[in-house]
């Protein structure tokens, strides 16, 4: 059915649910596994008085965001193995979370998305938004939601 799934990570808890029973689907069809993470972009900060943080520490925290990125992604990676499950991965600077899963889905050739969904309610969605939601809504390839 199908042969690449993108298992989106943010490190959540419930993210981490759903790398396992991502792997266990993909292991169970005899699909690979693409992890994936979207690195936050970071704008420059101004002060106040018209000071901007400097470059260097601007790099710094990139750095850092690309270490922890790293981790969640070696977690996916972790678990493949384990599985027995092909493993590939990609980082991106996306625009928008959604837009990011969608881009790196297409750009590794998945035919699925496997996302966790932490299952707020209506108002709390519309308020803070949907990651999910607007993969579902945007997504031209199947996307399964783990809750």
């Amino acid at each position: 059915m199908f042969k690449n799934v993108l298992i989106p990570t943010d490190g959540s808890a419930l993210s981490r649910k759903a790398i396992t029973a991502g792997v266990a689907l993909a292991k169970e069809l005899g699909a690979a596994v693409t992890a994936y993470h979207g690195l936050e972009v970071f704008q420059p900060y101004v002060f106040g008085d018209g000071t901007v943080v400097d470059t260097a520490t601007m790099s710094a925290f990139e750095e850092r965001a690309r270490e922890q990125a790293q981790k969640y992604i070696d977690e996916v990676e972790k678990a493949c193995k384990k599985a027995g499950v092909p493993f590939d991965f990609i980082m991106t600077k996306p625009a928008t979370p959604y837009e990011g899963i969608i881009a790196a889905a297409r750009k590794k050739k998945c035919d699925c998305i496997f996302i966790a969904s932490h299952g707020r309610g209506e108002l709390a969605s519309l308020i803070l938004g949907s990651v999910t939601q607007k993969v579902l809504a945007h997504s031209k390839i199947p996307v399964l939601v783990y809750r």
